[in-house]
């Protein structure tokens, strides 16, 4: 086991994109890649950054409604796309029909992705060693999250794998939280920490349950949470952190 703010912490929970996963890198090689082979996105956007750059924009702000239950999954997923498309002046029937190929084609290759945030796999091995219980806690789409897990080799570290597809309800919903509790065994709330790098679905939704946090920042300048004690700048900061470390 291991201690944390004079707590003993049975579940250390990780998120994956962008805590474990380096999901900011991997997005962009598969979106390269889905240009490099389909003619109409070679057409609407001159260069491949103008591509990534259009996407990521339609993106981030879908998952931000996404987050807050404003729209629905199968609506995320057909607009991060179609959206792009008929901003660069493609026909809405045409947009619509491309963008539900595309969803498939760039999920198929952001599960082939392997590279991880640096001392992620330390940091698992840290965890195991102390007999520490290793929990997923992800917003991830469910099909795609267990590939990633398999094909980056991350899926051995884990005892517990909870996905918000698993009841319909995403981070920072408290409900998640308990949901993730119950899985675990573990009903005391201050026995489970959790490490991610969005500072309102991962500890701000973790701070809401009642659970301890870490918070990642995966990028400088990315927004932090202001009830979270400790904010780390790398992933191999957080092992002196535990055992009554500094904070």
């Amino acid at each position: 086991m291991i201690r944390y703010n004079n707590k003993v912490i049975e579940v250390v929970w990780l998120d994956l994109d962008d805590t474990l996963i380096d999901f900011h890198t991997n997005s962009r090689h598969a979106l390269q890649r889905l240009r490099d082979r389909e003619e109409p996105l070679q057409r609407l956007f001159p260069t491949t950054d103008s591509w990534i750059e259009t996407y990521e924009l339609h993106n981030q702000n879908l998952w931000r409604l996404y987050g807050a239950g404003e729209i629905s999954r199968s609506y995320l997923r057909m607009e991060r796309f179609r959206r792009p498309l008929t901003d660069a002046g493609m026909e809405e029937d045409e947009g619509t029909k491309l963008s539900a190929r595309y969803d498939t084609e760039y999920l198929d290759l952001l599960a082939m992705e392997r590279g991880l945030v640096d001392g992620s796999i330390d940091l698992l091995r840290y965890l195991r060693g102390r007999g520490v219980r290793i929990g997923c806690l992800s917003n991830g789409f469910s099909d795609v999250q267990f590939r990633k897990l398999r094909n980056c080799g991350l899926e051995e570290w884990f005892d517990i794998v909870v996905l918000s597809d698993d009841i319909g309800i995403n981070k920072p919903d408290r409900r998640l939280f308990n949901h993730a509790m119950e899985r675990s065994g573990s009903p005391e709330p201050s026995a489970h920490l959790m490490i991610g790098d969005n500072a309102v679905s991962d500890i701000g939704g973790a701070i809401g349950a009642g659970w301890e946090a870490i918070h990642y920042l995966a990028r400088e300048g990315a927004e932090r949470h202001p009830e979270c004690g400790a904010t780390v700048g790398s992933l191999r900061q957080i092992v002196p952190l535990f055992d009554g470390g500094r904070q």
